[in-house]
């Protein structure tokens, strides 16, 4: 009970850790918000950097890819899947857990996890990001 107290009071003189994305209040309407932010009477915050080692999305660069299906065994969230029709590997992220077993499992490195922690998508069938060709 006494070390209860002790980290509340502790927590009471502590600024807070989170990071007020988009901006400091939640707004009724991001449509207004936005508008808002062109006129310059709002502005928006940048989401803080994320640490290293974050496990985010799923990266597939399906040129390195030998199709061992190796990430598929090991995922225990069933997130992965072979697509025999287009001969790829094809990724749940509402399944995902992001535990990045298939990212050490990879003989190739054909899977690498990125720092996107945005997932939000109207579309149940967004899986993988795609990479970003190197000029």
């Amino acid at each position: 009970m006494l070390s209860f107290v002790k980290q509340l009071v502790k927590q009471l003189f502590k600024k807070p850790s989170t990071n007020p994305f988009p901006c400091k209040h939640v707004p009724k309407s991001f449509t207004h918000l936005m508008e808002e932010v062109e006129k310059g009477k709002a502005k928006i915050n940048k989401p803080i950097k994320t640490p290293p080692r974050f496990r985010g999305r799923l990266i597939y660069h399906e040129d390195k890819c030998i199709r061992c299906k190796q990430c598929i065994r090991v995922c225990p969230a069933k997130a992965l899947e072979f697509d025999e029709k287009n001969n790829r590997i094809k990724h749940y992220v509402s399944r995902c857990t992001f535990c990045g077993q298939c990212v050490d499992i990879c003989p190739v490195k054909a899977l690498e996890q990125s720092d996107e922690f945005l997932l939000a998508d109207y579309n149940k069938d967004a899986g993988f990001l795609i990479p970003e060709k190197k000029q």
